[in-house]
């Protein structure tokens, strides 16, 4: 267990066979109010940066979007993955290290075509990379990779931190992770597709790195009005460019302990801060709606 974080690690057992099922990793993940033909390029782009960073054994196997079928990320794989994604007007892309197994490793892409979505949806896609990398290589070579891949998409709002890791379709998951979720509000819940589905422009949450574009920013001052009412030691505002900027919480990504009393000020003073643009609500669950509020209640 890292003094940072705690080591997660939930098996799925089926008949004889078990694998591993939730585990911690971090995810570097962007919203884009814009449709999929817009931003496609930018995305493969970015897909491209990811596996250079991660290594040609991170992507292995992708679902197949008609199908649902895993198969083999070969020449052929890639050909027809990048295929897909250029030419069809709204598309679906999970990439993994393994077809059954969660090993912190993937891409995750949902692109839409805004004229017809009925809800506030934005196109979006995530990375997600082990703790075993972020241990070997440092928080910084993974700060540079996230800064890396927002100087090639045109984010509206983004994040990278500590997440559960797990495969999203699979039901029953919340209910395995409900007490770790409220005992480390660092590790954050994805839910990428549904998420995309009525983010339009707004944050989802608050995490270690927290990218902020237009309009929230300008609505917060822009970053030197961002960075006034910011206090907490190792908080810091980065400005980049087209009008955007990064808030970093701390040289690591922290998961808090609250059995601990380590209940992240820094990331509670930020959620305070952006609460009026927060993306709240994408869940059903009382629960889990109390676990959105975890920084603000």
């Amino acid at each position: 267990m890292s003094e940072h974080y705690p080591r997660i690690r939930i098996d799925k057992i089926v008949g004889a066979r078990r694998s591993l099922l939730i585990r911690e990793s971090v995810s570097i993940t962007f919203y884009m109010k814009r449709s999929h033909q817009e931003v496609v390029r930018d995305v493969i782009r970015a897909l491209d940066a990811y596996s250079r960073t991660a290594g040609p054994q991170a992507l292995c196997w992708y679902a197949d979007p008609y199908s649902g079928d895993w198969d083999e990320l070969d020449d052929k794989g890639w050909a027809y993955i990048r295929r897909l994604m250029i030419e069809e007007p709204a598309t679906s892309i999970w990439l993994r290290e393994l077809p059954n197994a969660t090993t912190g490793y993937g891409f995750l892409y949902h692109g839409h075509l805004l004229e017809v979505c009925a809800t506030d949806a934005a196109s979006t896609v995530s990375f997600h990379l082990p703790t075993e990398y972020l241990e070997e290589h440092g928080p910084g070579r993974v700060r540079e990779l996230a800064l890396e891949l927002a100087a090639v998409l045109p984010f509206n709002s983004g994040h990278a931190g500590l997440c559960f890791d797990f495969p999203e379709s699979v039901l029953g998951t919340l209910d395995a992770i409900s007490d770790l979720s409220f005992r480390h509000p660092g590790l954050d819940i994805p839910g990428v597709l549904f998420t995309s589905l009525s983010i339009g422009t707004t944050v989802n949450g608050v995490h270690w790195l927290n990218f902020l574009g237009q309009p929230v920013l300008q609505e917060l001052g822009g970053a030197a009005g961002l960075r006034a009412r910011l206090r907490s030691p190792g908080t810091t505002v980065q400005e980049l460019n087209g009008e955007r900027a990064v808030v970093t919480l701390g040289a690591w990504p922290e998961a808090g302990d609250t059995e601990q009393g380590h209940t992240l000020p820094a990331y509670r003073e930020l959620a305070r801060v952006l609460e009026p643009w927060l993306h709240l609500g994408r869940f059903s669950q009382e629960s889990l709606r109390r676990w959105e509020r975890r920084f603000l209640d």
